[in-house]
């Protein structure tokens, strides 16, 4: 059985595996191994996503790829990244410096996006028309998907793709021509909403129709991707699996607290955007759970508070609060492998999965 659906050969690639990730070469390993690559440009300036996409194109050839943004509704139009942060509130401010000091953090020697920019409209606009204008195949939107953006996609000849978490918002994506429709469980890493994948995906394939629908969230093994078929869905989308590639180059003392982690180990926090996110348990997210630790503030301000702080956590390693948007799949990538590698056990996993659904079916 080839291990392909209407929508991998529509899209051009040899199996319907749909990686995002933050890093080029895992992008451009992914899209050789037969995936197909989404590259997260949320974190980049808009000439640096048409930097990245030029690479991209440059590496991948004829293979396509797609990048990723987030445009929330709830940003507004502030621009001064300093003024918002010298105007947040007092207690918030100091339980930051209070971490600081405890954990004996260093001041960060270099900008970090989130140090050097508040997230805002004119900001979502310019990385759009960067996004656009690039030569990616396909946009992709995780966080919010307003009509007129994807009209203004579609005029570009891009393929459009809305991330959702529960089946009002794929209801909206349908109602506005997505073309393909990614319904994110709560097993997922990074933001994500309160509906389990093997919940959510059906109730979106339902009101999907004829638009195509891949499954995300939780998906660590080849019996999660056997799994999504059964569900509607035509293929499957990853995240973090490949935070534990060779290719994606995380910090030593990261990987391991990754490469150490299982489903239990992953926690939903508003401590990181001040949205609901997915993210390994660390003193971080301890930290901000504690009952005198003040609410985290809604986005774009929590990343306004703490992006100084964040930045030389990582760039001094402090291990106890490094983090990242890890989802629960977490407990299936343990070893540190190639993209590659890492493709061709979730596909030959696979294939042994449909093979035993078959002759279980059969029997």
């Amino acid at each position: 059985m080839a291990l392909t659906t209407p929508l991998a050969r529509k899209m051009g690639i040899r199996y319907p595996i749909f990686g995002l990730a933050h890093n080029i070469d895992v992008m451009v390993a992914l899209g050789k191994a037969g995936g197909y690559p989404v590259f997260g440009a949320a974190r980049s300036m808009p000439e640096e996503i048409a930097e990245e996409a030029r690479i991209m194109k440059d590496r991948l050839g004829d293979l396509p790829f797609g990048i990723d943004l987030m445009l929330p509704s709830t940003v507004g139009d502030d621009t001064d990244r300093e003024g918002t942060k010298s105007n947040l509130p007092d207690s918030h401010k100091a339980f930051v410096q209070e971490l600081t000091e405890k954990y004996k953090v260093p001041p960060a020697t270099k900008p970090t996006f989130f140090s050097s920019q508040i997230r805002s409209q004119q900001l979502f606009e310019e990385q759009m028309a960067a996004t656009l204008e690039s030569g990616a195949h396909s946009f992709a939107s995780a966080v919010g998907m307003p009509p007129e953006m994807i009209q203004r996609a579609k005029d570009h000849g891009k393929v459009t793709f809305s991330l959702v978490g529960a089946p009002r918002h794929a209801e909206k994506a349908k109602a506005a021509g997505v073309d393909v429709i990614v319904a994110q469980g709560y097993d997922a890493g990074g933001h994500t909403g309160p509906i389990g994948t093997f919940s959510l995906v059906p109730q979106v394939v339902e009101v999907a129709g004829d638009t195509p629908v891949l499954a995300a969230g939780g998906v660590g093994h080849g019996r999660h991707i056997a799994a999504s078929f059964g569900l509607g869905a035509q293929g499957v989308w990853l995240g973090t699996a490949w935070l534990a590639s060779k290719e994606h180059a995380l910090c030593d003392a990261l990987l391991n607290k990754l490469l150490k982690s299982d489903s239990l180990n992953t926690t939903i926090s508003l401590s990181h955007s001040g949205k609901s996110c997915r993210i390994v348990k660390s003193a971080w997210s301890e930290e901000w759970d504690r009952p005198d630790a003040p609410e985290p503030l809604k986005m774009p301000y929590q990343q306004v508070l703490t992006a100084d702080l964040v930045a030389g956590v990582n760039e001094h390693e402090i291990e106890p609060l490094l983090y990242e948007a890890t989802g629960q799949s977490i407990a299936w990538f343990n070893e540190l492998k190639t993209v590659d590698e890492i493709m061709q056990r979730l596909v030959s996993e696979t294939e042994v999965a449909l093979d035993n659904m078959q002759k279980q079916l059969a029997g």
